[in-house]
């Protein structure tokens, strides 16, 4: 079942969005060359504790977990992307870290995920991360009343094609509200002008992710973590929107973020994120 947000909702929801860019703002900043995982782990505890939100992923357990997940925040190095356990690691020079949190506040939540490189980058890395970024915009811009659900995927897909990579559709966007998931959901390959009609109200959780040279994943033992197949590194970028009249409301935005932009060039874009 879908459920369209009034404006209020929205607006509650986009309390939630603000916060979650605060907190990935900060983690962007304090993630650094000899950081450990966990403590970036405690300091979104300490945040969301100071702010009265709940994490959605503690305690959450869908099929495809091993046990609920009892962290507070996704943090994926390298060649993992997604679901990723903090755990004992410390960062080192060139990790590609994607943080991705989803939080609650007064019962309504927001999802978002960003990359970054830690030290010194590699420019296969940057170009990764910016084909994420360019292919959420592309779906942002997608989502528009009277578009399908098609038309947002096949935007992703069709970025991720002039840059060459391949896409997985197991794992993508999905409905969000008064939970995590709510349907629909959202693959990131997909033809346009197929599935849902886009209506004002839907909220959307929008997260294109890929692996540089393969769509195939595994997961590690610890049945959550998921990494490229072939070990190759990976990116994520999502937002939380809402469908309106007019444009579409981006409710993660981070405050020092501009959105990213295509070029005249195939495979180069322009962003800015400090």
């Amino acid at each position: 079942m879908i459920e369209l947000k009034t404006s209020a909702e929205i607006q509650r929801m986009h309390l939630a969005g603000r916060f979650v860019a605060e907190v990935l703002s900060e983690v962007g900043r304090l993630a650094d060359v000899g950081v450990n995982l966990l403590d970036l782990e405690h300091h979104v505890r300490g945040m969301l504790g100071r702010r009265g939100a709940q994490s959605c992923y503690w305690d959450y357990a869908p099929s495809f977990g091993r046990g609920p997940f009892r962290n507070v925040i996704c943090l994926s190095v390298n060649d993992a992307v997604l679901h990723g356990l903090p755990h004992d690691y410390t960062l080192r020079d060139g990790d590609v870290l994607s943080m991705d949190l989803a939080a609650s506040i007064d019962g309504w939540v927001a999802d978002s995920a960003r990359t970054i490189v830690v030290g010194t980058a590699a420019e296969q890395d940057l170009r990764l991360i910016r084909a994420t970024e360019e292919a959420l915009e592309a779906a942002i811009d997608a989502a528009r009343p009277g578009n399908r659900l098609g038309d947002i995927s096949s935007a992703i897909w069709a970025v991720a094609r002039d840059y060459g990579y391949p896409v997985n559709a197991e794992f993508g966007g999905h409905g969000l509200g008064r939970t995590m998931h709510e349907e629909p959901h959202v693959s990131n390959r997909g033809r346009a002008g197929r599935g849902l009609t886009l209506r004002p109200g839907l909220t959307l959780a929008l997260e294109p992710w890929f692996a540089r040279t393969t769509d195939r994943i595994r997961y590690d033992a610890d049945g959550w973590t998921i990494r490229s197949a072939d070990g190759s590194r990976t990116a994520h970028s999502e937002h939380t929107i809402a469908i309106t009249a007019d444009a579409p409301l981006v409710l993660t935005r981070r405050e020092s973020e501009r959105p990213a932009t295509r070029s005249s060039t195939a495979g180069r874009l322009s962003t800015t994120d400090g």
